[in-house]
């Protein structure tokens, strides 16, 4: 469970420690900013503090960049599983904000510096965004508005598999080979043997048919199959 400080002010004493044990002189509450701590000639060191995360915090944490590049946000430190994934989510948006992260343990006042601030610098996802672009390309026309839910979203596989779909309703029980030439899915005799939906069954060595779930998709999904596979009718597609 968080473990929430009942004033912020108990955060102040551990971290004013750690900072003084690494050579700055600290102070509190100097104009908007909770503490600040100087060191020389170097870049004065902020510290925003919150019982808890929040976007408040963070907000303050943003402004402080405006006077220096070294600005950390401060929590308590608390326990459990909900606290060490909002930690985790958290240290990754201090990352992408360029703040640093430290949280306080009230129990014995230990501080632990979880990220020092640091220039974002988001490392490509190469591999990924080479996915997407293909799936970008194959995906026809634009079926899914922004912001739908996943559990229905139309795929460029899941096209593939209405087309599938729509020839075996056309023809009947059908080699594979004969439906990947109709629809132009290459990959059709793999697609029907996976059956990731359920829309197909095997009724010989190579040859498929619709199954029960197959029937019921083809109204489920008829206006799409009427515009990527324009043969059928979806009227028709309806009735069946």
């Amino acid at each position: 469970m968080p473990v929430v400080a009942t004033q912020e002010t108990e955060l102040y004493a551990p971290i004013k420690a750690l900072l003084e044990s690494q050579g700055y002189e600290v102070k509190g509450e100097v104009g908007p900013a909770d503490i600040m701590a100087v060191r020389g000639d170097e870049e004065p060191v902020f510290v925003e503090m919150k019982r808890g995360f929040s976007l408040s915090l963070f907000h303050q944490g943003v402004e402080r960049q405006r006077l220096s590049d070294a600005v950390y946000v401060a929590v308590p430190r608390g326990t459990g599983r909900l606290f060490r994934g909002s930690l985790k989510k958290n240290t990754g948006l201090c990352r992408r904000l360029g703040l640093g992260l430290m949280t306080v343990r009230l129990r014995d006042s230990f501080v632990e510096v979880h990220l020092d601030p640091a220039p974002y610098a988001p490392r490509k996802m190469k591999a990924r965004k080479v996915r997407l672009l293909r799936e970008f390309a194959r995906l026809e026309g634009d079926p899914n508005p922004g912001g739908s839910t996943r559990r229905r979203l139309m795929t460029a596989y899941r096209q593939d598999a209405l087309r599938c779909l729509s020839c075996l309703h056309r023809w009947g029980p059908t080699k594979a080979a004969l439906v990947a030439e109709q629809t132009g899915v290459a990959k059709a005799r793999r697609l029907m043997a996976d059956n990731h939906y359920g829309w197909f069954e095997r009724v010989e060595t190579g040859i498929y048919a619709l199954s029960p779930n197959g029937a019921q998709a083809l109204g489920e999904y008829a206006d799409e199959i009427s515009r990527i596979a324009p043969d059928d009718q979806s009227e028709n597609l309806r009735t069946n």
